[in-house]
């Protein structure tokens, strides 16, 4: 009886088990974020307008037709950027003249310190294909939020300042479609051809 007794209760606590995984799955269901809404719009359906490091304004319709590579960023930033930067230099040049199909920009999440004249210094340390971009703090915002790019000011002491951003390279399609991501950091061997699929 007692043994019969422990059955019974051993399977109900395993329904009740299921039942409350299955509840906590169909709540994180619920409350997932729509692919959507996570995802890059195509180029063609963002809406930003910048200025690129010659002084010259550039909106998305102007990328139309081109694969992009796209990077946000900023030039006070002491290593994600400048590693990236060096990294895209490195892409491009083992994409030898198909990089030149490319459009490749810096899009800076600093507009306060970041003029044109700024991100035209800073650019020149890389390969001559990437442009920098900047503009209005509400067209960056407009930027990443197109993207789904995060970036937030850290005030730090004496009255200084960091951003904490997005790190990974966008990639898209020339019809504007998005490609996918290159992470920080990742291998050259399998940057190149993410890069290279793209073109095609």
């Amino acid at each position: 009886m007692r043994r019969r007794r422990a059955i019974i209760l051993g399977a109900g606590g395993a329904i009740g088990a299921v039942a409350f995984m299955l509840g906590v799955g169909a709540y994180r269901t619920r409350n997932r974020p729509a692919l959507s809404e996570v995802l890059p719009l195509p180029i063609g359906e963002m809406s930003w307008a910048l200025t690129d490091h010659r002084d010259q304004s550039v909106r998305p319709t102007d990328w139309a037709g081109h694969p992009v590579m796209v990077f946000f960023g900023f030039t006070w930033c002491p290593d994600v950027c400048p590693t990236t930067l060096g990294d895209i230099s490195l892409w491009l040049e083992d994409l030898g003249a198909d990089a030149n199909r490319l459009i490749v920009a810096l899009i800076s999440v600093d507009p306060e310190r970041d003029t044109p004249a700024v991100l035209a210094d800073y650019v020149s340390n890389f390969d001559p294909r990437i442009i920098g971009l900047t503009g209005p703090a509400e067209e960056v915002a407009q930027a990443a939020a197109d993207f789904r790019v995060t970036y937030r000011r850290v005030d730090k002491d004496g009255g200084h300042y960091t951003m904490d951003h997005t790190a990974g390279v966008f990639l898209f399609h020339p019809d504007g479609r998005f490609a996918s991501i290159i992470d920080f950091h990742e291998d050259r061997r399998f940057a190149v051809p993410k890069i290279r699929r793209t073109l095609s």
